[in-house]
């Protein structure tokens, strides 16, 4: 009785891990569809949709993360079997997976971030240099 203590109160711990990432989620989507009809009212319909996967995406992340640390409690403390290694890797790759894509579909992917932000730096704008040689004309 006593030496099954420990296990249940990792079970418990486990459970409540995975009880939040179900919370997180839950109340995150109704969090963010709460957002898109009252506070997102003024923006136009496709910035409120955008602002809606946002939200809802960033809620999903939160929760897997919980998800995945009571898998990770699960399989290493309570079932530390190869087999029970190899549930929990497979698992953890596809939440990995759904977690990058869900950033990605928030932030917008890394290399078109970065293209986007050197393209700005790099090229100069040509109406400046085109007033300049027709006010040099000008005074010539």
């Amino acid at each position: 009785m006593i030496a099954a203590m420990p296990y249940t109160a990792v079970e418990l711990m486990i459970v409540g891990f995975e009880l939040v990432g179900v919370a997180v989620i839950t109340l995150g989507s109704i969090l963010a569809c709460g957002r898109f009809v009252t506070v997102h009212k003024a923006l136009e319909y496709t910035a409120r949709c955008q602002a809606l996967r946002q939200d809802l995406g960033s809620a999903i992340v939160l929760g897997l993360e919980f998800l995945v640390a009571g898998d990770i409690m699960r399989t290493v403390a309570v079932d530390p079997t190869l087999q029970g290694v190899a549930v929990l890797g497979l698992i953890v790759l596809i939440r990995t997976f759904l977690s990058f894509t869900l950033r990605m579909e928030i932030e917008g992917a890394p290399w078109q971030r970065l293209r986007g932000a050197g393209r700005d730096r790099a090229s100069p704008d040509i109406s400046q240099l085109t007033d300049w040689s027709a006010e040099s004309d000008s005074k010539g």
